[in-house]
């Protein structure tokens, strides 16, 4: 049985993965709150990524794991690159050492935003924040290991645990009568089970030759839903398909630029991802954004 090493099982990702992986093989979950002590893994400390690894000596590593809060790190940038830059190199290099394949997950923020059509794989990166260009770093750290690789970049990640968008929208429907969302900022929303199963049904291809499977399809895919949007779109969705739409106290939603509502981070205007290549090359089918949404909600 295929030996699974998943970090970040508390994550949005992490945890569908956790769950979706099951069929393929024997899943050992790590990260900062695993309750086997041997298992703790912190990406920001690279010794306890080693001891993971050597301990467990899986045949492959996924890493679901990383510094997300995007705002928080122009603030904390060393620790944002620790664990979305150097991290990635250590788990490659480790993996290197074992056998093992890695799949890791990336983000649309490693683009400037100034196109008008969805980004593929060959546009060149070009981060506007910190999160953007940590998280780049980790790419090109995998990269520069020889070892079996897939790199999937998405967006707009949310789901029913957690913090995201998503979920503050529903919260705060039912707290207030009027609502500013940004509707200059497009990009494509993902389910966080969507990437979880796409993932499954990608390795369920060369899941017994996962290293010759890896090696010949490996490098950096773009995998997001479908279709995109603007966050005041998928705002108004949300409110659209909320369950509990009856108990909100929403009257009001307004569509704003996104000089009214600073943050302390510039984010990409577009971000949209072109997924050509994943869907050609593993015969996925995507969902639309929207589609996704409704089976979130329903």
């Amino acid at each position: 049985m295929t030996k699974i090493l998943l970090t970040g099982v508390t994550g949005q990702v992490g945890w569908e993965l956790q769950r979706t992986l099951m069929t393929l093989g024997e899943v050992i979950p790590t990260g900062r709150e695993v309750l086997s002590p041997n298992l703790r893994m912190d990406l920001s400390q690279p010794d306890t990524i080693r001891h993971v690894i050597r301990e467990v000596q899986p045949d492959l590593i996924i890493n679901a794991a990383a510094y997300t809060a995007v705002d928080r790190a122009e603030s904390e940038p060393e620790l944002a690159m620790a664990v979305n830059g150097t991290a990635p190199g250590v788990i490659a290099k480790e993996a290197k050492l074992i056998g093992a394949g890695i799949i890791h997950y990336s983000t649309d923020y490693v683009f400037n935003g100034t196109q008008a059509t969805p980004y593929t794989e060959q546009d060149q990166p070009d981060p506007q924040n910190i999160y953007g260009k940590t998280k780049l770093a980790g790419e090109i750290a995998i990269q520069a290991v020889d070892v079996p690789h897939l790199i999937l970049r998405t967006s707009w990640v949310y789901g029913l645990r957690g913090k995201n968008f998503l979920l503050t929208m529903l919260k705060l429907a039912h707290e207030r009568e009027e609502l500013k969302v940004v509707n200059d900022q497009v990009g494509s929303p993902t389910w966080s089970r969507m990437i979880a199963e796409s993932t499954a049904q990608i390795l369920s291809q060369g899941i017994h030759e996962i290293n010759s499977f890896l090696s010949s399809n490996g490098g950096i895919y773009h995998l997001t839903a479908t279709g995109q949007t603007s966050w005041y779109g998928f705002a108004k969705a949300i409110f659209e398909l909320d369950p509990n739409s009856s108990q909100q106290k929403l009257k009001k939603l307004l569509g704003i630029p996104s000089e009214q509502y600073p943050t302390p981070v510039k984010r990409p205007a577009y971000s949209s991802l072109n997924t050509h290549k994943v869907s050609s090359i593993f015969g996925l089918t995507l969902p639309s954004w929207k589609r996704n949404l409704e089976l979130t909600l329903s």
